[in-house]
């Protein structure tokens, strides 16, 4: 397979708000839609998550940037490694299923997450032919209006582990990177964010800054786990099938809120593999919702290359599953499609169900007076009340952690973030300079959560090397 080596100049990830933010848009997919949603009984929603990091071929000075997909192809002896192909054919098919699906006259959806990292390896391997191949559902008015993309960060960076003055670089790193591929129109269409790993900070201020971030970057709704939230009386979620407004209060009382979709709990790779989603809402009708008797939504996200289900089973179940839904009953819907036909009935998101993260309702019962002092005083209390109270993390799984055990990378992580920041907020520089370009570069590789996903090793050695360089960068 013909590779390009990953190089920085043809790399378009500069955080430039004004020409990547787009607000007050009208429905663009409703106004599109063929779904007579005054005859839905029930929807559901599938979204495939995509991504490979970028590493080093070593992880030693000098040594060249790549993808680990293509380390992947170049060692299939190894481990896994022999899925290589079949992932590399995984980031496109859905291309190919959406075109053999509507030349068949059928109503087919997906939402697709794609991390940059991975963006920036497809455009560099056979000559960009995935990226050729996503164009062709992206940009083009006969396909697009059955797909839609989602926001998210650029190198695959848990949101609690992120610095939070990197936050909105990744974000809008990400977005710019995206229209460098797709165009400005295509970018104009995302309304959805989907945060890596599914993660939902839960402390108060970095949660604000993040929602606050959100929607500062034009995203209209966040898509959430099941288990990460919680009414702000501090019970449980009672109906997950309908939106929510998730409301990011920080210490000093001010409030951020977005709209929130929930993904329920459950095996989300075998239950989007074989399209549970779809036979979950074939069980579920019309319910009462904010005053409106309008059709529940079921909604799951898995990885879309990754596990023998999702290699093997997923196409047949995808396009058996749609080879049976019509544009009425029980139909396939895209998130942003589903939140534009409740606004269209006269439901407004101001009266959507309020929500919190998990564990919020514990440390505002504590809380006085509003402060930072404040805060940080009722957390310690729980955290010695309870040594199970821990607040990083409120993601797909419960019990793994971004943050305890890294932190000989956390720490030089951060100290990289706030020499960046020291020597560029604030300032009239040229983006496009090579060296600036470079230390964003470093420092948003340097926050992929693969670096610790994977354990203490290799993989935290290559998270040394790339803060390395950012450093060297900032010289």
């Amino acid at each position: 397979m013909k590779y390009n080596e990953l190089k920085i100049e043809n790399l378009d990830i500069f955080p430039d708000a004004k020409r990547l933010v787009f607000k007050n848009r009208k429905n663009i997919y409703s106004k599109n839609s063929n779904i007579d949603f005054n005859n839905v009984i029930s929807a559901f929603g599938i979204a495939l998550h995509m991504h490979q990091p970028i590493i080093l071929e070593s992880p030693t000075s000098y040594s060249k940037l790549i993808s680990n997909l293509w380390y992947m192809m170049e060692n299939q002896h190894i481990g896994d490694n022999h899925n290589a192909p079949i992932f590399y054919k995984c980031y496109y098919r859905m291309s190919d299923f959406i075109k053999e699906l509507v030349s068949q006259n059928k109503n087919p959806r997906v939402m697709l997450d794609y991390s940059g990292n991975l963006l920036w390896a497809l455009e560099n391997m056979e000559s960009g032919y995935a990226i050729e191949k996503l164009k062709e559902i992206t940009i083009d008015k006969n396909y697009n209006k059955y797909i839609e993309w989602l926001g998210t960060t650029w190198s695959h960076s848990v949101i609690s582990s992120t610095p939070v003055p990197d936050i909105k670089l990744q974000v809008l790193a990400w977005r710019a990177h995206f229209a460098s591929i797709f165009g400005l129109e295509a970018l104009k269409r995302i309304k959805g964010f989907s945060a890596p790993e599914m993660q939902l900070p839960i402390h108060p201020d970095v949660c604000y800054e993040y929602i606050k971030t959100l929607k500062e970057c034009g995203y209209e709704w966040l898509m959430v786990q099941e288990h990460t939230i919680e009414n702000l009386d501090g019970s449980s979620i009672k109906n997950p099938y309908f939106p929510h407004r998730l409301i990011a209060k920080n210490s000093e009382g001010e409030t951020e809120e977005i709209t929130i979709l929930i993904k329920t709990k459950g095996s989300d790779t075998k239950l989007v593999g074989q399209m549970q989603p779809y036979y979950e809402a074939k069980t579920k009708t019309k319910e009462y919702f904010c005053g409106k008797k309008i059709p529940p939504y079921v909604l799951q996200i898995g990885d879309g290359e990754n596990g023998g289900v999702m290699m093997n089973e997923f196409p047949q179940a995808y396009k058996l599953a749609f080879s049976e839904i019509t544009t009425s009953g029980v139909v396939g819907m895209n998130g942003s499609e589903y939140l534009e036909f409740l606004k269209k009935e006269g439901i407004k998101e101001k009266d959507f169900p309020k929500v919190q993260p998990v564990f919020q309702h514990r440390i505002w019962e504590l809380v006085v007076n509003y402060s930072k002092k404040e805060v940080d005083r009722a957390i310690d209390e729980l955290h010695k009340k309870d040594p199970n109270f821990v607040l990083d993390k409120g993601s797909w799984t419960n019990d793994k952690s971004w943050i305890r055990g890294y932190e000989d990378v956390l720490s030089p992580m951060n100290k990289l973030s706030v020499a960046f920041h020291k020597k560029f907020d604030n300032k009239k520089i040229n983006k496009k300079d090579k060296k600036y370009k470079e230390a964003l570069l470093y420092l948003l590789l340097s926050q992929t959560s693969d670096f610790r996903y994977w354990g203490v090793g290799i993989w935290t050695e290559y998270a040394k090397e790339i803060i390395r360089r950012g450093f060297e960068a900032l010289k």
